[in-house]
């Protein structure tokens, strides 16, 4: 949220000069990551070993309408974080031992999924502040 600050609808729309994608659409894609990823670790803590599956985040961005406002996604981001946040100060020493499958990087286990979602949003706010022109 800190990266779009002050952002106006031309700042987001515009195409970075290496082409990746614009801050809106990074927007989006984060809260459909955050989403998913919640998901996650809500199916590897219920399942036993659950076959999780990447998903395609270039058709994601083509298909689900990245161009919309950003609002709603920036909430789910944020529901999405928050909810999380309350499930992962309950989990039990058991809870964090259990494992999955993940079809891209094999043995999956809440631990791993903490590594990858820790820094993500925070990595994906440097490529906001890029696209902005910051």
């Amino acid at each position: 949220a800190a990266a779009l600050q002050g952002a106006t609808d031309a700042d987001l729309d515009r195409l970075p000069p290496d082409g990746s994608w614009t801050a809106r659409m990074v927007v989006h894609h984060l809260a459909d990551s955050e989403m998913t990823s919640a998901l996650r670790v809500r199916r590897l803590i219920a399942e036993e070993r659950p076959a999780i599956t990447g998903y395609d985040e270039e058709l994601w961005s083509k298909r689900v309408y990245y161009d919309r406002p950003i609002a709603l996604s920036l909430d789910a981001l944020r529901a999405a974080r928050a909810s999380t946040t309350e499930i992962l100060r309950r989990m039990t020493d058991d809870d964090w031992r259990r494992e999955g499958t993940h079809n891209e990087l094999g043995r999956y286990t809440p631990e791993i999924w903490l590594e990858i979602y820790v820094r993500h949003a925070h990595e994906h706010a440097a490529q906001i502040q890029r696209a902005v022109g910051r």
